[in-house]
């Protein structure tokens, strides 16, 4: 389906300002700790920062897409862990190969983006509230399917992810690569195709949008089983990070990955952001984090220093959302 020229004018990409304020902020603090600790811009704590961030930045691609559509997912978290759990499982105490247990672990996870977007769509509750719901519930089914218990022991392929492989003296982590190769497939997708520009449009104004002849309830529906899909991915990312399946993973994820979007620069409003703005924010928030370890600070102050960063960010939103009126 080819857009329509009231489509394209639906469609806004962040202004340049904002657009390079969380670049500028991402590079004011890594200046900050530069000077803070000599080892803060060395090769070996970049790269950690990077293995650090991989999980949380993953999540928020698919936390991202669901912004941008006005929405937010509380239970991107909690389906993550599930979906950790169900391919940890299924490798290791049902025998399957692993890569039917990623499947089916992929699958689960695209199923609760699944009951969120029609519970959104058809039943037309708020998403707030729907994926208050199910977060609620993925946790449970969570610790049920699992017992409470971490599952350990798992088959090599199935945290190959976590793996490094070295250039010069610097391990890079291979989910560090699939990160930034998911950032750059999503980024094209939603700049350069009809489709993601129908997210911004539904996002900027889903009447208009539904008037031109786009099928709104289908690009939300497809949004939330999209996003499904990376919370799946980031599962695997964290199995092959830790080389367990932990039933109690992702209990704050679900709040850092809308920090990194909001961070980011995407409008809580909806119609207005870049999902690259989001790798940003997750990278300030791991500097931020990091920085702050180097020089010994508590970590209770780290995420003081968090949330701070979440409220300047949702306030200068705010005000531009007044400012485009």
């Amino acid at each position: 389906m080819n857009t329509t020229p009231a489509v394209k004018n639906a469609v806004s990409h962040l202004p340049p300002l904002a657009a390079l304020g969380p670049l500028l902020a991402l590079l004011a603090a890594c200046a900050f700790f530069a000077v803070q600790s000599d080892r803060f811009l060395t090769a070996p704590n970049l790269t950690l920062i990077l293995q650090q961030v991989m999980v949380v930045a993953v999540i928020a691609i698919g936390q991202t897409l669901i912004i941008l559509t006005a929405g937010i997912d509380l239970s991107c978290g909690m389906v993550m862990a599930l979906g950790g759990i169900v391919m940890s499982k299924l490798a290791t105490e049902m025998g399957l190969p692993p890569a039917a247990a990623i499947a089916c672990g992929l699958a689960v996870t695209m199923a609760f983006g699944l009951l969120n977007g029609l519970l959104v769509t058809k039943v037309k509750l708020p998403p707030f509230i729907v994926t208050l719901g199910t977060m609620n519930i993925a946790f449970a089914v969570t610790q049920l399917y699992s017992q409470s218990q971490t599952i350990t022991e798992l088959p090599s392929s199935l945290i190959s992810l976590g793996e490094t492989f070295t250039i010069g003296s610097t391990s890079i982590a291979w989910g560090v690569l699939l990160m930034l190769a998911l950032y750059g497939i999503t980024s094209f997708a939603l700049k350069e195709t009809a489709r993601g520009r129908h997210v911004y449009a539904v996002g900027n104004n889903p009447e208009a949008t539904r008037l031109t002849g786009i099928p709104t309830q289908r690009v939300l529906l497809g949004v939330y089983v999209l996003a499904g899909l990376f919370y799946g991915l980031a599962s695997l990312l964290s199995v092959g990070r830790t080389g367990v399946g932990d039933p109690n993973a992702g209990q704050t994820e679900n709040l850092d990955a809308i920090t990194a979007v909001v961070l980011g620069g995407t409008s809580l409003f909806g119609g207005r952001g870049a999902v690259l703005g989001t790798l940003v924010g997750a990278l300030i928030v791991g500097v931020f984090r990091n920085g702050l370890t180097l020089m010994g600070v508590s970590s209770i102050y780290q995420v003081l220093v968090t949330g701070i960063l979440v409220i300047l960010a949702v306030a200068a939103d705010q005000l531009s959302h007044k400012g485009a009126r």
